[in-house]
């Protein structure tokens, strides 16, 4: 544990890096050109990277130490925002404020790539919980995970607003360098006690009780260093789990509603309020990730992190849906802090799910190809959502006959046709809940989580 405690402090410096940029990188864009169309391609186009790379990055870190892993993407980060500091430097400042110039986007692309490398790194701590954790205890440590998330998003959220809206974008870049350089520093001195990398034979995953043969089970689905990517078999290892296949595709929807969030959130709050105060609220809100992770680092999921996931995403999706029905940042701001109370428990409840009944050996692909598959949803939708927004829902309701027509259920205001795609989404999610709860799938998993248990018998060695 003294180890994983380690580990999560390292993780903390370098999710300020990359939020830090990242929020700053969102902000600075719509500041810039008030699109809401740029936005949301710059917030799809992110997972999309996310989507198209994670299978990559979990044989990365099936294949390699989990330190190699962590310090591989620490150095990747480093040289892409070394890039974007040069080519803010050199090139001329009217070439970033347009949407039509080829530096505006290659900046834009330059930073997103530094960014979405650190999702290599989130995969990597996913199977580090395994290895550092004894079964029992993970849904603990997921949300102390989830705390440390939190943290980093609160920081960045007030700070990268601040930056943006007092200092500009130049010496916003040049602070994540520096931050980026410290975490790396401090990850040298971090230990991963990971003498070799854990194969099929040092890794016990077994049913309660014995199986038709009178022993334990073994992992059907065992690889060893030399295989490959194996989408065929990741997917049989996961299909071989009744339900988890359900449960990545119920995962999968949501994020494609979520799109909606990531897509609109941010010009929300900035038709709302300036740069430097949305920074501020999203900063005091996001203590709801603090709050909600310690939460789970006390008390745990409950017998069933299964049936958790699924009464968590209810509440996100009530929430989600009313936060905005009438003009206030108050309320606004209210929602958030309630919606990020809410993430901890549903990133914790899949992660512990997927801890126990994976294979460790495997767990780096499989969590690649979940992510690759569920983050894949939102650009989809992002990408969807910002021109219908832009383009036919925020006129619709502030210029033409939407605006009389709802005004009973979301009140009045010039932000209302993004109110109204809030909405949508919240019922959306709601339905696709209540379906998942009804399902043979979600009684399936469930039973099938209750009577298997894990342990990774090398202790990392």
């Amino acid at each position: 544990m003294k180890s994983f405690h380690h580990v999560l402090v390292n993780t903390l410096l370098a999710n300020v890096t990359t939020s830090f940029l990242w929020f700053a990188l969102t902000f600075w864009i719509y500041l810039e050109t008030r699109s809401v169309l740029a936005t949301g391609i710059v917030g799809g186009g992110y997972m999309a990277l996310v989507a198209l790379c994670s299978l990559v990055f979990g044989v990365i870190v099936d294949h390699n130490r989990k330190k190699t892993v962590m310090v591989i993407a620490q150095v990747t980060t480093f040289s892409m925002y070394l890039l974007a500091g040069i080519m803010w430097v050199t090139v001329p400042h009217d070439a970033f404020v347009t949407l039509s110039s080829p530096a505006f986007w290659a900046f834009i692309i330059v930073i997103l790539a530094g960014s979405v490398v650190e999702n290599m790194r989130n995969i990597a701590l996913s199977t580090t919980v395994t290895l550092l954790v004894p079964d029992g205890r993970r849904d603990r440590a997921n949300g102390l995970v989830g705390m440390v998330q939190g943290i980093a998003f609160m920081v960045t959220s007030v700070f990268s607003g601040l930056s943006i809206g007092f200092l500009g974008m130049g010496p916003t870049l040049l602070i994540a360098l520096v931050a980026t350089g410290i975490a790396f520093a401090h990850l040298v001195t971090v230990s991963i006690p990971e003498s070799r990398i854990v194969t099929s034979g040092q890794v016990t995953s077994v049913r309660d009780g014995p199986s038709p043969e009178g022993t334990a089970s073994a992992p059907a689905h065992a690889l060893t260093l030399h295989d490959r990517v194996d989408l065929a078999g990741s997917i049989a290892a996961i299909r071989s789990v009744p339900g988890l296949f359900a449960l990545i595709l119920f995962t999968c929807f949501n994020n494609l509603v979520g799109g909606v969030y990531m897509a609109l959130m941010d010009p929300y709050g900035l038709e709302l309020m300036s740069a430097q105060a949305w920074g501020i609220v999203m900063g005091v809100t996001s203590v709801g990730f603090i709050v909600g992770g310690a939460i789970i680092a006390r008390t745990g999921l409950g017998s069933n992190p299964v049936r958790t996931l699924l009464m968590v995403n209810v509440g996100v999706a009530a929430v989600g849906g009313v936060f905005a029905i009438r003009e206030s940042w108050l309320l606004f701001a209210v929602g958030i802090f309630v919606y990020m109370c809410m993430i901890p428990a549903a990133e914790a409840s899949e992660q512990t799910i997927l801890q126990r009944v994976v294979p460790y050996e495997r767990q780096g692909r499989i969590f690649g190809f979940a992510q690759s598959l569920e983050t894949a949803a939102s650009p989809v939708s992002a990408f969807v959502v910002a021109p219908i927004a832009e383009f036919a829902i925020i006129p619709w309701m502030r210029h033409g006959s939407g605006r009389d027509m709802l005004a009973w259920l979301l009140g009045h205001g010039d932000t209302r046709g993004i109110a109204l795609m809030f909405l949508i989404a919240g019922l959306v999610m709601l339905v696709a809940v209540a379906t998942a709860f009804v399902s043979p799938q979600y009684r399936r998993l469930s039973a099938h989580y209750a009577g298997t248990h894990q342990s990774v018998a090398a202790e990392g060695t």
